[in-house]
């Protein structure tokens, strides 16, 4: 799962992220202030779960809310016992009070685990009752190559990627950046030939030359092209995965 820290202490912020370690999380940034956290959030996509302290260095965080829309699970994280009736009202799923202990940070990512294994189920069971519907999905892409515009047919996409803001398609040969987050493009391509198999991969089925088992409980992908990095099918998204693949 993905997390970002928000957070105006700064060895506070760094005892969770080393505390973390010991978990499948993948700490994005850490924030420490609620106007970088309203700008964060206006340029990215919201992460699995938020640690979020309520009293930063220019307010309380119940302000970010007022000005960006949040869906992710949040796990407040402070000093104070003074807001936890006001803090279950926005997504909170826990409410830690500092020094953080282990074992109650245990307890709050089992949850936030549990919880995202629900709605991963949930979004993948209704991708298969889309199949039952006559839905038009995309059958092809259109890039930019200088002044030219190439259409690119599904069959011939590996994969698309995020990287850097930036989203890529790619094919045998090459890659193109396309104007499209991968959220976009997820509900626009045929869930039957693509899957979404971490935060910034989607892959085609007929792409995928190998699978094999990856530490914690994931899997590593290898595709007929080449990447820069392993290719890892989250851990909380294998069942699915092994379902869409024996399709």
């Amino acid at each position: 799962m993905t997390a970002i820290i928000i957070e105006d202490e700064l060895s506070a912020a760094r005892r969770l992220e080393r505390l973390l370690e010991d978990y499948e999380i993948e700490v994005l940034v850490k924030l420490n202030a609620i106007e970088s956290t309203i700008s964060w959030f206006q340029k990215n996509e919201s992460p699995d779960i938020i640690f979020l302290d309520i009293q930063l260095s220019d307010g309380l965080c119940f302000e970010i809310f007022n000005h960006v829309k949040i869906s992710s699970k949040i796990i407040f994280v402070t000093a104070f016992s003074d807001y936890s009736i006001k803090a279950f009202d926005y997504n909170s799923i826990s409410y830690l009070l500092k020094p953080v202990n282990k074992e109650k940070l245990k307890e709050a990512l089992e949850k936030a685990q549990k919880v995202h294994q629900i709605e991963n189920d949930l979004e993948e069971f209704k991708k298969l009752l889309t199949n039952y519907n006559p839905i038009n999905y995309k059958e092809s892409f259109t890039v930019k190559i200088g002044k030219k515009i190439k259409i690119i047919k599904s069959e011939q996409i590996c994969c698309f990627n995020s990287f850097q803001n930036t989203t890529y398609l790619r094919t045998i040969d090459r890659n193109y950046i396309v104007n499209y987050s991968l959220t976009n493009i997820e509900a626009d391509i045929n869930p039957v030939d693509f899957y979404r198999v971490n935060r910034t991969f989607i892959v085609h089925k007929n792409t995928i030359v190998d699978i094999s088992t990856y530490r914690n409980s994931r899997l590593k992908l290898t595709l007929n092209i080449p990447l820069d990095q392993d290719l890892i099918v989250s851990r909380e998204k294998v069942k699915t995965f092994k379902n869409w693949i024996d399709e």
